[in-house]
């Protein structure tokens, strides 16, 4: 009977072990055949409820969070006010509507061309606990606003957390449709991948006035949950003939990351860890060859990721490295040439981008055997490379990026260009759920789904549970 029962469990177990081998290679080579509905890709107007602006004097407005610290105990909150700069202050605490601290921030504006913004303020809140919801006060008299954020869970190797994945986002009807489906998720935090607002694709003034819209379009979501920025092409918005010449200007004006706790002196690119997850953002714009400054932070960087406290390592960028749709082809063969052997030799777990209008996930590939003279000049299966996923279908006015290369290469698992967002789910130190759900979809329906082991840990499941019993053996097991 013992034995029988044995046999059952380990063929249980056996069977278990070939679904998740072939879930983690997932559809092999799948150009989707999914035809979305014609939805137009242009801006939503200006005085759609979407974009509604806060009653009261002075009231705050384009309220964001993101996180303020290197472990997440911090937070930035962000907002601005249109008619005067102060107060710059937050009051917060544990109990709604009961604030017992106070934070002071900072306060600026810019102009751009002939427009002025507004005062944006950002403040830093920390000394928070893990795992504990804060509700936060901004403005005063009638026209404040109070909202609430969840912190993380203390960082750990099987600490789950769920995150959201949205690139190039903009803000139009599809644009909503993605937010809307995001806030369904169950998502606990957004990595964002670059490409905002899409504000540059204006003239003059109405530049700085998508970027008012568009910050109102996501406190829905960013007001209550931390959004980790990035980077993108039309965040850089030179414009010469304006006389307009600062990359970045309006991003960096409105938008805060904790690149400091990091020892990044470039807002751009810099590193957070939460709950399980060590997350590196990188710069697609700034320079990043041999000795530059990213790329000198990079390296250290990549020294301090500790596998046994954040098993996951996940990096951010905008220009994907791989990509098989014609737009945007190889554009990110610099970062590649520069970075991808370090990416293999650190066994980076995920590496998302936008930029291209579509969905794509590869295999774990990697091409860090060729070089001009020698060499495979093709990527390879590769167990020690990133998986490389394309979630550049925010929805933002440009469209979707509908036509891929034919035939379908053999690093890329899956591809489809429609409206959408990712998720992703740490369960523990060994499995982790990736999904990309469709606009078209219910939240409940999974466009693509793959369940990944982790390297570290699961390539050392068994010589771990050789050494748990070894020191169980000799009585130094603590309960």
């Amino acid at each position: 009977m013992a034995s029988g029962l044995q046999f059952t469990l380990f063929e249980l177990l056996f069977k278990l072990f070939l679904i998740l081998a072939i879930v983690e290679r997932g559809s092999a080579g799948v150009t989707s055949t999914f035809t979305r509905s014609k939805w137009q890709s242009f801006d939503i107007p200006l005085d759609n409820k979407a974009f509604e602006i806060p009653k009261g004097y002075n009231a705050p407005q384009q309220v964001h969070i993101t996180q303020g610290d290197y472990d997440g105990k911090a937070v930035i909150i962000s907002w601005v006010t249109p008619d005067k700069p102060r107060p710059s202050r937050v009051q917060y605490g544990t109990s709604e509507k009961k604030y017992d601290f106070i934070a002071d921030g900072t306060v600026t504006n810019y102009t751009f061309y002939n427009y002025k913004s507004g005062y944006v303020h950002h403040c830093l809140v920390g000394g928070l606990e893990y795992e504990t919801k804060y509700y936060y006060k901004i403005g005063e008299g009638d026209s404040s606003r109070e909202f609430w954020f969840q912190t993380p869970p203390m960082i750990g190797p099987d600490s789950p957390f769920t995150f959201g994945i949205i690139g190039d986002l903009g803000q139009t009807y599809n644009s909503l449709s993605t937010l809307d489906h995001y806030m369904q998720s169950g998502g606990q935090t957004v990595l964002f991948l670059g490409d905002l607002s899409y504000a540059d694709r204006y003239q003059f003034n109405d530049v700085g006035i998508r970027w008012d819209s568009w910050g109102r379009f996501i406190e829905r979501s960013a007001a209550y949950q931390p959004w980790i920025w990035s980077a993108g092409n039309h965040e850089i918005e030179y414009m010469p003939d304006v006389g307009e010449v600062m990359p970045f200007k309006s991003y960096l004006h409105r938008f805060s990351t904790p690149h400091l706790a990091s020892r990044s002196n470039n807002p751009l690119w810099y590193a957070i860890r939460r709950a399980s997850a060590h997350i590196i953002v990188l710069s697609s714009y700034s320079p990043h060859v041999k000795y530059t400054p990213q790329w000198l932070w990079l390296r250290d960087e990549l020294k301090k990721v500790d596998r046994k406290k954040t098993p996951w390592l996940i990096i951010l960028m905008h220009v994907p490295i791989y990509n098989s749709n014609q737009a945007h082809f190889m554009e990110g063969e610099s970062m590649r040439a520069v970075f991808e052997h370090w990416f293999v030799h650190h066994k980076v777990d995920f590496i998302f981008a936008g930029h291209v209008h579509a969905y794509e996930r590869s295999y774990r590939i990697s091409n860090i055997r060729y070089n001009v003279s020698s060499g495979n000049r093709y990527p390879v299966p590769d167990r020690s490379a990133p998986v490389y996923i394309t979630v550049g279908d925010g929805g933002n006015q440009e469209g979707l990026a509908g036509r891929f290369r034919d035939p379908q290469p053999e690093y890329s698992a899956f591809r489809e260009a429609s409206y959408g967002h990712s998720t992703l789910e740490l369960k523990n130190r060994t499995h982790a759920f990736l999904n990309w759900h469709r606009n078209e979809d219910g939240e409940e329906v999974h466009a693509d789904s793959v369940v990944f082991l982790n390297r570290h840990w699961a390539s050392n499941l068994r010589r771990r549970r050789l050494e748990k019993n070894q020191h169980k053996a000799r009585g130094e097991i603590n309960f």
